[in-house]
């Protein structure tokens, strides 16, 4: 077995794949690629048993084999390369050479069969979006999604596909996000919840890319499939909680701010709040928005004063600072809106511009208890 492949387009595959695999695997196979070569077709996996990722490239060769390679150890070494081809030859030492225009390397392989084959889907639904709004979709999610493995439905975002639209939702319980598009569709409807590790990988490939992505489901996996890549993976087993009963319907209280203002004056008054709670009050009357934090243990406290477009009665509310800001973050629009009906009720974060067509995000925070 032997090819030839150009050492920057191997080193950027690689490095794609290298965020599928773990520090600490449980079985040392795992901490290879594997190479299976075709002719002049390669195809280049890394698993960690709930994810597989495979990239197909071209190579010069007429041989056929599989291989599982050190992954740290080539990538390391590719690194240290300059532009140039790189010959790969199969020795009977259980070595393979790797031949460069500076020297020869030698590193140890193992077998190919004992890599954990991909899990092929039965009878899947699918469904196909663009690259770059499956990226946005995750991106504008995932950051809400929780981390608590008690509650491992909640530590993923769950998709929900129908002939009218897609929706994708993420929460931890103190903050949610529901992001909807209606200029897509899938011909059958259906749910499940995605973990966050494919998502990451997908987000980071996908962001900017026009290509079309053939996303296959049923009751287990998931199969995503662009260009020359496949990745595969685990769903989260389990019903996810109904999003829809805790986003409240009646909110009579409208905030219209300019959002680069809001999340500045957040963030320079969260710097003087319980570093426990992280709480702030934002107190609205007319169209002042008063924005205030105080530590009694170390008697700070910071105060700023904003002029806004309020439609609602006078309100006091808290809430957590970094959650806040977190979510007003991920908005990219000028200005938004901010819909409460009690302080005890969750308030509603909506951009009011800057949004694609048949695009909706709806963020809801959790208020905290003040105390007066």
């Amino acid at each position: 077995m032997k090819f030839i492949v150009s050492s920057t387009y191997l080193l950027k595959q690689l490095q794609i794949l290298g965020g599928v695999i773990n520090n600490n695997n449980t079985l040392p196979i795992l901490d290879n690629f594997l190479f299976e070569l075709n002719g002049s077709d390669l195809t280049i996996s890394a698993s960690d048993l709930e994810t597989t990722m495979s990239a197909g490239i071209e190579v010069e060769s007429d041989s056929e084999g599989s291989i599982a390679l050190p992954a740290r150890l080539l990538l390391d070494t590719l690194k240290t390369f300059p532009e140039q081809p790189l010959t790969f030859v199969i020795e009977d030492n259980n070595t393979v050479e790797i031949s460069s225009s500076h020297g020869k390397y030698a590193l140890a392989y193992a077998d190919g069969a004992e890599f954990p084959k991909s899990v092929a889907l039965e009878q899947p639904m699918a469904t196909t979006v663009i690259g770059d709004l499956l990226a946005t979709a995750i991106s504008k999610t995932i950051f809400a999604a929780g981390n608590d493995d008690l509650r491992p439905v909640m530590s993923g975002v769950f998709f929900q596909f129908h002939s009218d639209g897609l929706t994708f939702v993420a929460t931890d319980a103190h903050k949610l996000v529901k992001y909807s598009r209606s200029d897509v569709s899938a011909n059958d409807a259906a749910e499940f919840i995605m973990p966050k590790k494919p998502l990451n990988l997908l987000k980071g490939i996908l962001t900017g890319s026009e290509e079309d992505v053939l996303i296959e489901y049923n009751e287990t996996n998931a199969k995503f499939t662009f260009k020359n890549t496949v990745l595969t993976c685990r769903l989260i087993d389990g019903k996810y909680p109904n999003y829809e009963a805790v986003i409240p319907k009646e909110n009579p209280n409208k905030l219209v701010i300019d959002r680069t203002q809001f999340s500045n004056s957040v963030k320079r008054v969260s710097i003087f709040s319980n570093k426990t709670t992280h709480q702030i009050r934002l107190k609205i009357a007319g169209a002042e928005l008063n924005i205030s934090a105080e530590d009694i243990d170390y008697s700070n406290k910071a105060e700023e004063r904003l002029s806004c477009d309020y439609q609602g009665d006078d309100m006091q509310i808290g809430f957590n600072s970094r959650f806040l800001t977190e979510m007003i973050g991920n908005l990219s629009a000028d200005n938004v809106q901010l819909e409460m009906s009690l302080p005890n009720r969750a308030g509603i974060l909506t951009p009011i511009d800057g949004l694609d067509e048949g695009e909706t995000v709806t963020m809801l925070v959790m208020p905290v208890m003040l105390n007066n």
